[in-house]
């Protein structure tokens, strides 16, 4: 804004004025022109105005009072021009504004959606319905199963030497001797556990091979702490003590279904058409059953071929040891050798479940199940780089829900 300042008492009035006049009354004239001046511009502060009259910011006040003007309540200031750092402040002003703005709007957006999320959570938790579950006492229905223990592999006279395996074993007569023991009470055990809410009368224990390792190789005639002949007798004793066990301490039926194994054979090399009669464990087998003839609660089933069959409700069970399923290694271990085995084998009689040992490692496969060993890991465990695993043996039930289900899957510890 330019301000035109009013003329100084000392300044030409003119040349038509008579210079005595200027002199007499040129005080009152310059007078008059201020508070002409201030009177036309009371936008503008006393500040200014006193700059622009030459005179104190007091006397303007004063001037502006004695006329009873009022002060303004906004005064203008004269533009002036912005420096280069002013119009930088402005502009870096401007610039966080707008950055101020985007986050604001990015907050709000962030707002409104959790305000959704919550708004749908409590939609969530306003229709959640629940009804009750009525609880059934112990014996209430028809809940009813058959037990499996499932016993293999178990090389009664072999030698396992913690040194040589890394110290993560160690098998010898009394170990084995005292898991064998452990084997039927702990599998007693769990049938009594689910005996609390399921009627078990039954009990089903596979004898599917290998309870004696046997001088079939070198070095195994070696090692081994007993003859083969020796072996199969205490592993029978084994056996049969555990069966009067579970007789005395239940009221349970046994069946035992029996299958040699490739160790218990009495030839250098497997004669598949006469592995029975080839068999020490064959032998041992038919020797129980002789002893427990006179026992009602006790059957025998003695395997002559490589398979035999048990059927359970509706639910049909193929025993065998597993010698017979070929394996070399590969990525997806067992199962793909299993897996065409048994679609081999369901073309000339299906079954619904295929249960075996020899592999020393327990495993559900769902329609099959591979039993655990009793002697753990071993030499040869090591030697073919199997994945280690506690000695163990299987156990499952088979209930009667709709004509027979595989409900139950756990290990026996020993």
């Amino acid at each position: 804004m330019k301000i035109n300042k009013p003329k100084k008492k000392n300044e030409s009035q003119g040349s038509n004025k008579n210079p005595s006049t200027m002199k007499a009354d040129g005080a009152f004239v310059f007078k008059n022109e201020i508070n002409a001046y201030i009177k036309g511009h009371q936008e503008l502060s006393d500040e200014v105005l006193a700059e622009a009259c030459g005179i104190s910011v007091n006397a303007v006040d004063h001037r502006r009072r004695a006329m009873k003007l009022k002060r303004a309540e906004k005064p203008l200031k004269p533009k002036v021009e912005e420096t280069l750092k002013e119009r930088r402040a402005k502009l870096a002003t401007k610039v966080a504004s707008s950055t101020k703005e985007k986050q604001l709007k990015e907050a709000i957006a962030y707002i409104e959606e959790l305000e959704k999320e919550k708004e749908d959570l409590f939609l969530v938790k306003k229709t959640i319905q629940t009804f009750e579950i009525q609880t059934k006492k112990v014996g209430e229905g028809k809940s009813e199963a058959v037990a499996f223990m499932v016993a293999s592999d178990w090389h009664v006279e072999e030698p396992v030497v913690p040194a040589q395996v890394n110290d993560m074993n160690e098998y010898n007569l009394a170990i084995s001797k005292a898991r064998s023991e452990k084997f039927f009470q702990n599998g007693l055990r769990l049938i009594q556990i689910f005996q609390k809410d399921t009627k078990i009368k039954q009990l089903v224990m596979p004898l599917l091979g290998d309870f004696i390792t046997n001088s079939i190789h070198e070095d195994l005639a070696e090692s081994n702490l007993l003859l083969p002949g020796e072996a199969a007798w205490l592993a029978q004793q084994y056996l049969v003590s555990g069966i009067e066990f579970i007789l005395k301490n239940s009221d349970l039926d046994i069946l035992l279904v029996c299958h040699s194994g490739n160790h218990g054979r009495m030839t250098q090399k497997m004669h598949v058409s006469t592995e029975a009669g080839n068999s020490l464990e064959i032998y041992m087998y038919k020797n129980m059953a002789e002893y427990f003839s006179k026992q009602p609660r006790v059957k025998f089933l003695v395997a002559e071929g490589l398979m035999s069959y048990v059927k359970v409700y509706d639910y049909t069970i193929r025993f065998l040891h597993g010698h017979s399923i070929k394996f070399n290694g590969g990525i997806g271990g067992i199962t793909v050798p299993v897996r065409k085995a048994i679609s081999q084998w369901n073309k000339i009689r299906k079954a619904d479940l295929t249960v075996f040992g020899h592999f020393h490692q327990m495993f559900d496969g769902n329609d099959f199940l591979v039993n655990g060993s009793l002697i753990g890991y071993n030499n040869f465990a090591l030697s073919i780089k199997a994945d280690y695993e506690k000695p163990r043996q299987g156990f499952f039930l088979i209930s009667n829900y709709q004509g027979g289900e595989k409900t139950v899957v756990a290990p026996i510890r020993v």
